[in-house]
C-alpha cells in the first residue's frame, strides 16, 4: 500500500488536500532561518506525519500535547480540531499509477460519543474493530496476535524521539526484549508461532518474582526456616515451663485448647493477609492490561445500534453480539493472568469464616479461664506463647508463600524452556541466520549505494536480567553521530521494504521520516535518486526546512506541501484573522 492523498477539512470547508506521489516526497517548511529565530519552528510539517499516523490508529491526543510533557496541551490546536469538527481522511492505495487499484480510505475526526468518526471505506468501526481491519488486510488473521499491528508498522513512521534516534528500537522506552523478539523474527518471516505464549509467560513470571520479592522484603526463606526452627524450639521450653504448674485438669485442658486456638488463629490471619497480597498483585496486572483497552459507552453503542437498525432492518447482528465482541479480545488478554482469582477469592472466603469460628471459640474459652483465675507467673508465660505462636503462624505461612511462588516459578520455567528448546534450537537459528543474510544483501548494498559503507543486520542469544533468554537484534554502526545515524535508520527501512517485497511479505510501501536536516546534504540527495528508482517501489515522505534543502532537490516537483510561519498547517492563524 502507498500514500495517494491526505485531506484536512472542517465545518468551514477544505483545509488542505495533499496529494502524494512515488518516490521523494517533500513537506517544506519555507520559513527563513532568521524568522525561525524569532517566532520557532512550529508550523505543522510534523504534524502531518501524525495525521498519517493518527489515521492509522495512534491517539489524537498526540497532535496537540506535548511529547515530553503529556499534561501540557496546545488548547489553540485542540479547541480548532474539535469546536470545528476538523476531518481527517487518508487514503491508501496499492499502486499509485493504476487507474482501478484497490483502496482504503479512511476517515477519523477528534470528537467523541455519537460524533465520533471512524470510517474504513465509509464504515464506521469501533476501535478493535478498526485495528482488526487494518491488521487483518495487510496480514490476514493475524488480529489479536502479537506482533500488534502497530509494532508492525512502527519503522515505517518515524517522528517520535526514540523512532527518529534508533534503528530497530521504534516503540516505546518500556517495551521489553521479548516484545522485540518477537517483532523482529516476525518481520523477518521466521515462523514463530509462540510468541503470545512467550510474552504471557514472561508476563507470569514477573507476577511471580515480584510476589516472591514482596514475600523476601525482610527476611529470605532459609532465614524465616532458621527463626521458625528457633521459635519452635522456645515454644517447647514455655510448654514445659506451663506444665510444672499443678493446676486442675479441665484449666489445663482449657489453656492448652487455648493456646491451640491462637495457633490457628494467628496462621489463618496470616493466611487470609498473603492470599489478599496475591491477590492483589494479580488484579494489579489485569488493570495494567485494561488500561490499555478502549472503555465502550455501552448506552451509546446501543443507540448507535438502534439508529443502524432504523436504517437498515435486516442487521443479523444483535446488540449483545456488539458487546460480546467488544469484550472478548480484553477478556482474552486478561483471562491468563487472572485464573486463579476465583479460586483465591473462594480460599479467602473460607480462611475468613474459618476465623470467625476460632474468634467465638478463642472469645468462650478465654471467658471460662478467667473464673478459674491463674498465677502472675503463669499469665506471663502464656503471653509469651502467644506471641511466639503468632510469629510461628507468620513464618509457617511465609515459607509456604515463597515454596508455592517456587513451585509455579518452576512450572513456568518448564513451560518456557519448551519453547525455547525450539526458538533456540541450531536449526531455528539457522533459518534467522539465512533470513538475515538474505536482508544484509540488501542493507548492505542500500547503505554501499548512500555511505560508500556496508551496514548489515546481526542477532545475538542474551539473557535478560530476570534469567530469560532472547534473541537481541542489532545493526553494526561504527559512526554515533547524529547524521550518520539518520542514514543508517534511512537504510534499513529502505532495505527492510526491498527484502519484504522480494520475500512477499505483505508491508506498507511508505516512509515517513522527520528531521531530516540532520543529514548531510550528499545523502539527501542519494536518498532521492535511490528511491526515486521506478523499480523500488518506495514512498518517502520527509518534513525538511527548505534552506537545507540541497539545489538537486529545491525543486516543486518533490514537494507535496510548502509551510512557513504565514502559512501553517491548519491555517488557524489565518482564520482567526479573518
Amino acid at each position: 500500500m502507498f500514500l495517494k492523498y491526505l485531506r484536512i477539512e472542517n465545518n468551514d470547508g477544505l483545509i488542505r488536500h495533499i496529494k502524494f506521489h512515488a518516490g521523494l516526497n517533500l513537506i517544506v517548511d519555507e520559513t527563513p532561518s532568521e524568522e525561525k529565530n524569532l517566532t520557532g519552528n512550529n508550523v505543522g510539517k510534523t504534524t502531518v506525519l501524525m495525521l498519517i499516523d493518527f489515521c492509522l490508529g495512534a491517539s489524537p491526543k498526540g497532535i496537540y500535547t506535548d511529547p515530553e510533557n503529556k499534561k501540557n496541551e496546545d488548547l489553540n490546536v485542540k479547541n480548532f480540531l474539535i469546536n470545528t469538527e476538523v476531518l481527517v481522511t487518508l487514503t491508501l492505495t496499492s499502486d499509485l499509477n493504476a487507474l482501478y487499484a484497490e483502496e482504503i480510505i479512511i476517515e477519523r475526526n477528534f470528537l467523541a460519543k455519537k460524533k465520533l468518526v471512524r470510517r474504513i471505506n465509509g464504515q464506521q468501526k469501533t476501535e478493535d474493530e478498526f485495528e482488526a481491519y487494518l491488521t487483518n488486510q495487510l496480514f490476514p488473521e493475524h488480529y489479536g496476535k502479537k506482533p500488534t499491528f502497530g509494532q508492525i508498522i512502527s519503522h515505517n513512521i518515524r517522528y517520535k524521539e526514540i523512532g527518529v534516534t534508533n534503528t530497530l528500537k521504534t516503540l516505546n522506552a518500556y517495551t521489553r526484549d521479548d516484545e522485540y523478539e518477537t517483532l523482529y523474527l516476525f518481520l523477518l518471516g521466521c515462523d514463530f508461532n509462540s510468541g503470545d505464549t512467550k510474552q504471557e509467560l514472561f508476563s507470569r513470571i514477573r507476577i511471580e518474582t515480584n510476589f516472591k520479592a514482596r514475600l523476601e522484603s525482610k527476611q529470605t526463606r532459609s532465614a524465616y526456616e532458621a527463626s521458625l526452627s528457633i521459635l519452635i524450639k522456645e515454644i517447647d521450653v514455655l510448654n514445659q515451663r506451663r506444665a510444672s504448674f499443678q493446676i486442675n485438669q479441665n484449666f489445663e485442658l482449657d489453656l492448652k485448647r487455648l493456646d491451640d486456638v491462637r495457633y490457628q488463629i494467628n496462621l489463618t490471619r496470616s493466611q487470609i493477609s498473603r492470599l489478599r497480597l496475591r491477590n492483589n498483585l494479580i488484579t494489579e496486572a489485569t488493570h495494567d492490561v485494561r488500561a490499555n483497552s478502549f472503555a465502550v459507552d455501552l448506552n451509546e453503542l446501543k443507540n448507535l445500534y438502534g439508529e443502524v437498525l432504523s436504517h437498515l432492518g435486516d442487521i443479523t447482528k444483535s446488540f449483545e453480539d456488539l458487546v460480546a465482541f467488544h469484550n472478548k479480545m480484553i477478556e482474552e488478554k486478561v483471562r491468563y493472568i487472572s485464573k486463579d482469582v476465583p479460586k483465591l477469592s473462594a480460599e479467602i472466603a473460607t480462611r475468613s469464616e474459618e476465623l470467625n469460628r476460632l474468634l467465638d471459640e478463642e472469645k468462650s474459652i478465654t471467658e471460662r479461664l478467667s473464673k478459674s483465675g491463674s498465677f502472675k507467673e503463669l499469665e506471663e508465660i502464656i503471653l509469651s506463647l502467644n506471641e511466639k505462636h503468632q510469629k510461628r503462624g507468620e513464618f509457617e505461612t511465609i515459607i509456604e508463600q515463597i515454596s508455592a511462588v517456587e513451585r509455579n516459578l518452576k512450572t513456568l520455567h518448564e513451560d518456557l524452556d519448551k519453547i525455547d528448546g525450539f526458538l533456540f534450537s541450531g536449526e531455528f537459528e539457522a533459518k534467522i541466520q539465512e533470513k538475515l543474510n538474505k536482508f544484509n544483501e540488501f542493507f548492505s548494498a542500500v547503505s554501499d549505494e548512500l555511505y560508500s559503507e556496508k551496514y548489515a543486520l546481526k542477532f545475538d542469544p542474551v539473557t535478560t536480567k530476570t534469567g530469560q533468554r532472547v534473541y537481541k537484534f542489532s545493526a553494526f554502526n561504527t559512526n554515533f553521530s547524529s547524521g550518520k545515524k539518520q542514514g543508517e535508520i534511512t537504510c534499513f527501512d529502505i532495505a527492510y521494504t526491498l527484502f519484504a517485497d522480494d520475500q512477499k511479505i505483505p508491508c506498507y510501501h511508505f516512509l515517513l521520516n522527520d528531521k531530516k536536516e540532520l543529514m548531510h546534504d550528499n545523502q539527501l540527495a542519494k536518498i532521492a535518486r535511490l528511491v526515486n528508482d521506478k523499480d523500488r517501489h518506495i514512498q518517502f515522505v520527509a518534513s525538511i526546512l527548505r534552506d537545507k534543502l540541497p539545489p538537486e532537490l529545491n525543486k516543486e516537483e518533490f514537494f507535496i506541501v510548502r509551510l512557513s510561519q504565514n502559512e501553517k498547517l491548519f491555517k488557524i492563524e489565518q482564520k482567526i484573522a479573518q
